[in-house]
């Protein structure tokens, strides 16, 4: 089973030489710590930042230059700073390669719950819209099951939806799958994770087609 930090060393994987990159709160901000040093990134933030790199070491924090979720971050070289318009513009004009975003819920018709729980205060849907409905590549990060240990993998979203029909591929603490038009593919189980165990955490529709392999970090 994998942590977080794991999710993220998966899901840096996925990401290539040239791509443009957005990376939403929570687990997706960690993917910029584990991509690959010979391959060339260029990380966005939709509060106005082209050019995040790793997460500052401690006592190296600059107040002023922080991600989406208000967390410091570091910038590389050649990084460049601009406004909410411009930042927008780059993600509806389809400029970015690969959106990597979390979620609280995801439909085996890939669709995506991440902004709103009914009952609880919070100050808008934000750049979520924007990001789920112009990227053309959506990998969400998440964990299988919520706290009571139900599924977050679902037929169909509980939840107020953020996007339709828009994610390609969900990287869990158990698996890494990919969004069909019949359901949720299995490609790779989490080190020591069976097939059964991922069965038993998905209520959406799962395929499976022969030995499905351990995922490697």
């Amino acid at each position: 089973m994998l942590d977080k930090t794991g999710i993220a060393k998966r899901i840096a994987k996925e990401v290539k030489d040239g791509y443009y990159v957005n990376l939403g709160i929570g687990i997706p901000t960690l993917v910029a710590n584990y991509v690959r040093e010979d391959i060339s990134v260029e990380f966005q933030s939709e509060n106005g930042v082209l050019g995040m790199g790793p997460f500052p070491m401690d006592g190296e924090e600059d107040a002023d230059i922080i991600n989406a979720g208000k967390q410091t971050i570091t910038t590389l070289p050649g990084a460049s700073f601009f406004d909410s318009a411009t930042s927008f513009g780059m993600i509806r004009g389809k400029h970015v390669d690969l959106t990597i975003l979390g979620a609280m819920e995801v439909s085996e018709e890939g669709d995506i719950a991440n902004w709103k729980i009914p009952g609880k205060m919070v100050k808008g849907m934000g750049g979520a819209m924007d990001l789920v409905a112009s990227a053309e590549n959506i990998i969400v990060a998440m964990m299988h099951t919520n706290r009571a240990g139900e599924s977050k993998l679902l037929k169909q979203c509980s939840l107020p939806l953020t996007g339709v029909g828009c994610v390609k591929k969900i990287v869990t603490n158990l698996a890494v799958l990919e969004v069909t038009k019949k359901g949720f593919k299995l490609l790779e189980r989490a080190p020591g994770v069976s097939v059964d165990e991922i069965i038993a955490a998905t209520e959406g529709t799962l395929i499976i087609e022969g030995d499905v392999p351990e995922m490697s970090l």
